[in-house]
């Protein structure tokens, strides 16, 4: 079935709800707001036990609440979720993944309001054989692990000169390299990086890359209604303070004002 059908089948089988934005959204699946993520990528969504879990997956439950529907939640590749695709083919209603609003990602699909402040860091496994690096300078002859298809994979291809970089498909695989040295370093979101080292005191973030990203939560293109109840959920959450409390759940601090 050609992604043009599906998208035609899909629109015909969706049903519509009334968010508290005062505008009627459609699902792609009656009772629930199906939701595309890619796992695991702790602690904005990951798995604890059988249960899907993370910063991500309690925001979108909010926009779910508003929505009087439930939450459900598909686990598929990142490439097509920043291409759009999952979107178009109605595999689900929006998309939550950590994902840094980019302009070539906006062509793709429309985001929210941001509501993440991120950048690039380097995890590093402590007492590595080469020294600690402080900067991509320092792994010039050494291997750098990237994600695919994330901003940290594109900054370094800009930046990482002299550098070997191994690409890997997801975050629990990046991770694995470095602490186990088949990569000296790794890069990849700040958030999810002191997170991980945090759990596992044999690695350590070691310097940041001031690149001012900012996540964002995608629908698909001109999907406005569904745009504007995720704006108005996340703007309502911010005000009463309960952004402020699952922030802290998921990071240990509140949000830098």
């Amino acid at each position: 079935m050609t992604a043009a059908l599906l998208t035609a089948v899909t629109a015909c089988s969706s049903t519509k709800t009334s968010g508290k934005s005062g505008d009627e959204v459609e699902l792609v699946s009656s009772g629930k707001l199906t939701v595309c993520t890619h796992l695991p990528y702790e602690p904005f969504q990951f798995k604890e036990g059988k249960k899907i879990v993370g910063f991500d997956v309690d925001l979108v439950d909010l926009v779910a609440e508003d929505l009087g529907v439930e939450q459900k939640i598909v686990d598929t590749p990142f490439e097509g979720i920043q291409s759009g695709e999952d979107l178009n083919a109605g595999k689900c209603d929006l998309a939550a993944a950590g994902m840094t609003i980019t302009p070539v990602r906006e062509k793709n699909l429309d985001f929210s309001a941001p509501y993440f402040e991120a950048t690039q860091a380097l995890l590093t496994a402590k007492g590595g054989k080469g020294g600690k690096y402080d900067s991509l300078d320092d792994l010039k002859g050494r291997k750098l692990g990237v994600q695919q298809s994330t901003t940290g994979e594109e900054y370094a291809k800009k930046h990482a000169d002299g550098v070997t970089v191994r690409h890997y498909e997801d975050l629990a695989l990046l991770l694995s390299a470095v602490k186990t040295g088949q990569v000296d370093a790794g890069i990849n979101d700040n958030g999810v990086l002191y997170d991980y080292a945090k759990k596992n005191p044999d690695t350590e973030v070691t310097t940041e890359f001031d690149t001012g990203e900012q996540y964002g939560i995608g629908v698909r293109t001109g999907n406005d209604a569904l745009r504007k109840q995720i704006d108005k959920t996340l703007k309502k959450a911010k005000a009463d303070k309960r952004y402020d409390k699952l922030y802290k759940k998921w990071f240990g601090t509140e949000p830098k004002k």
